[in-house]
């Protein structure tokens, strides 16, 4: 150990990953190299910070300090605060997109902003080609830690060369090994029962990016020449594809066998190994083969396994193997070629001698790759990360006033959302809380209800896929295609009350359908809104609505985020944002900057849209107007001084130009416009005031309002109906809930997109 390491400053490293026994490989990672640490250093205290995916959490060693919750942003933050005032050193992070919460992974950030010690970051996924979110997120995670590790020379390359990162910020390290002994294949196949046999082995949690159909494939071919063989297919399936799509791609793997008569040469073992298991069966093998099917897999740790063990290894050419095989280490194969594959196996195991020299190499390459060494050169890096760190921060806890962090938003209740649905759908009002039946349903809450259902699948809450599936079966079944238009009003007893709905309806089926295929990702829903979104847009241009309009405008540009080059789509939305510019040219002036002349209901949406298209489209003319109006209106719905509550134009009177405002009765969905509004405009601007705009207005649900009462219901879940001159109307129905639901998650999503300038990127 270098001279400075022994009097290390480093007392106490917190290691933040997902952690054993949560069954996936950052997991095993993250706990092999805490407690490699461990070992090597026992006047170092090693605590773990793991990732929870699933509600119930699971039984961690007591090195386990603390849990976030993976689709928790709060938790986050919780997080940062118990690690700043538990005196801990360092922070070593495992980024992984895929582990945790918000877009790309981008609740992480809420951590690491927070945090006051160095952090030393193992990246374990580096994009070649990152989406704009993917790269966002990396990039900030590099900007906050104080040194990145990467476990091939491919990836420091990727860090500089695509994400400009500084080369002397990199540390190479390799994926530790366990240190295993130099041995025959014969040792261990009497634990198996294949004694005598040859064994080829892949192993690893099993997805079907794992390419194991082309090893199957291939078998026929390798046992023609070479009868007394088996192959071992260790390894559970990966707990996510298991949740999503149960035991298919297995399924299919043994189908494949049997079509390929080789049955009874596959073996599976189905379950998650122990490292004394997972040994045993790599000492089994005379050849282990990892036919992956990405090129840009950056790290394996089962292939890094294997090689430190000195096993014959044939791979598919991804990144990593590259790096690990070459100078004769291994033996690569193209990806989903069988005969290739086939053509290999059969070399090495006719060649004793090339099969056996090709192990030594490997082997004595791996010696510079077993965990005490790994542990030393994290060591290395985390005393250069405390010793280059330029601003100490000094000891103890100092809490971040209000207006440095944001403030927290209520926890996600669903109980009223769901008591508010059946199996048709959602019902329009409550008294109380209680469903009113009598009033059936209608297009205009189902279509809010879809659009909340995809922003929180967004979010991360598979629990109401369910209900999103029901809202939509509701809107599709809206739709009459004869007319092209959605019926709106239907009665307890499924019958519909009109043939037409209005054309506000048209347009917040629209919207909603047009968030659901920019934003979700459940491929049969995507199909059906894509038809009946396809099918009913064409009807928005005769209608004469302008909030109609704008409400279609808004699902219009969600869609075309993920369908950009849809041409005729962005024909309508040209169009339509052309009618509210010249509504707002024809109508403004000094004193009234607004399109029409009288301010209704969903005000805000009108600015919002204007903006967004604007923003899309180029037009300098659009963002202006958007602007100007919506700050016109934030000014009108401002309560006594610049700082004050949120005033929505009330219902009861509205405002005619020329006119008094009405000040009651005030609706929840005045709140969510303006909101909505607000942090378009900030994605816009960059302009913090806007974000403070948006809270102003949420905050209205939350009790800052005329007369400091809560809209809001935190024991339901549910949001009162609005806010009269004396009290709250108590009444809970779908409007105001899905009002409410909707301005919060997208505040909760605002946080998590990266586009404010307090992320530096």
């Amino acid at each position: 150990m270098p001279q400075g390491l022994k009097n290390s400053a480093i007392n106490r490293i917190a290691f933040v990953g997902n952690y054993l026994p949560r069954q996936c490989g950052i997991a095993t990672f993250t706990t092999d190299l805490c407690e490699a640490i461990a070992g090597e250093h026992s006047d170092t205290t090693c605590i773990a910070v793991p990732v929870n995916d699933v509600e119930d959490g699971y039984a961690y060693p007591p090195r386990v300090r603390f849990e976030l919750t993976e689709k928790d942003l709060e938790s986050y933050r919780r997080g940062a605060d118990f690690l700043n005032i538990n005196s801990v050193d360092l922070v070593c992070l495992q980024f992984e997109y895929g582990i945790f919460g918000g877009r790309a992974g981008s609740h992480v950030l809420a951590l690491l902003r927070d945090l006051r010690m160095p952090i030393v970051t193992t990246l374990h996924t580096i994009l070649r080609e990152p989406d704009a979110q993917q790269r966002r997120v990396l990039t900030e995670v590099a900007g906050l830690s104080d040194r990145l590790v990467v476990m091939t020379k491919r990836s420091a390359e990727l860090l500089q060369e695509v994400y400009q990162i500084a080369p002397e910020k990199i540390d190479l390290i390799p994926h530790g090994i366990p240190d295993l002994p130099f041995v025959d294949p014969s040792f261990h196949k009497d634990l198996f029962g294949v004694e005598g046999k040859t064994v080829l082995l892949s192993f690893g949690l099993l997805s079907a990016n794992k390419g194991i159909e082309t090893v199957i494939a291939a078998l026929p071919a390798i046992l023609a020449k070479h009868p007394n063989l088996v192959y071992f297919i260790v390894g559970a399936t990966h707990p996510h594809v298991l949740r999503h799509d149960g035991e298919s791609y297995r399924l299919s793997l043994q189908r494949l066998a049997e079509e390929k008569n080789v049955e009874g040469q596959v073996i599976f073992y189905n379950r998650f190994v122990s490292l004394e298991e997972l040994v045993e069966f790599i000492g089994a093998a005379d050849i282990y083969i990892t036919p992956y099917l990405n090129a840009a897999q950056a790290v394996s740790g089962t292939l890094a396994y294997t090689v430190g063990a000195g096993k014959a290894v044939i791979s598919t050419p991804y990144w990593h193997a590259e790096e690990m095989l070459a100078e004769e280490r291994g033996a690569l194969v193209p990806f989903r070629d069988p005969a290739a594959l086939a053509e290999q196996v059969i070399d090495l195991l006719d060649n004793d001698a090339k099969r056996h020299s090709m192990r030594k190499r490997a082997y004595l390459y791996g010696r510079e790759m077993i965990w005490p060494q790994v542990a030393r050169r994290y060591m290395e890096s985390f005393q250069r990360a405390r010793t280059e760190r330029r601003h100490f921060t000094p000891p103890g806890f100092v809490v971040k006033p209000l207006d440095q962090r944001p403030a927290e938003l209520p926890p996600l209740k669903l109980d009223h959302l769901r008591r508010m649905t059946d199996d048709t759908g959602m019902f329009q009002h409550a008294i109380f809380t209680v469903p009113n039946y009598h009033e059936g349903y209608t297009i205009d809450d189902n279509a809010r209800a879809l659009t909340v259902s995809a922003l929180l699948e967004e979010l991360g809450n598979e629990e109401t896929a369910d209900l999103m599936s029901r809202y939509f079966a509701f809107v599709w079944y809206a739709f009459n295609a004869k007319t092209g238009r959605f019926r709106n009003f239907m009665n307890y007893q499924r019958s519909w009350l009109e043939e037409t709905g209005s054309d506000d309806s048209q347009g917040r089926a629209l919207w909603a359908l047009g968030t659901v295929l920019g934003r979700s990702n459940t491929p049969s829903l995507q199909n059906m809104a894509g038809w009946v979104f396809e099918k009913a847009l064409p009807a928005i241009r005769d209608t004469t609505s302008p909030r109609a309009w704008a409400f279609a405008l808004i699902g219009i540009n969600e869609y075309l985020q993920r369908f950009a080059g849809d041409r005729t789509i962005t024909q309508v939305r040209e169009e339509l944002a052309g009618r509210l510019l010249e509504l707002y040219r024809h109508s403004r002036s000094d004193s009234w900057r607004w399109y029409e002349q009288s301010l209704t209901y969903c005000n805000a949406v009108l600015p919002h849209a204007l903006l967004m298209c604007g923003r899309a489209i180029g037009n300098n003319d659009m963002t202006e107007a958007g602007l100007e109006s919506l700050s016109w209106l934030a000014e009108l719905q401002r309560g006594g001084e610049s700082g004050g509550h949120f005033v929505a134009i009330g219902s009861n009177g509205f405002y005619q130009r020329g006119g008094a405002k009405a000040r009651f009765d005030q609706q929840p969905v005045e709140a969510q416009a303006m909101v909505s509004a607000c942090l378009e405009a900030q994605r816009f601007t960059g302009d913090k005031l806007w974000s403070k705009e948006a809270r102003r207005a949420f905050d209205w649900f939350l009790g800052r309002n005329d007369l400091n009462l809560p809209i809001y219901d935190p024991t339901t879940g549910g949001c009162r109906d609005g806010l009269h001159p004396d009290r709250t109307n108590e009444n809970q129905g779908a409007e105001s809930s899905l009002a409410y639901l909707q301005a919060m998650l997208e505040l909760r999503l605002a946080e998590t997109a990266l586009v404010s300038v307090t992320t530096g990127v």
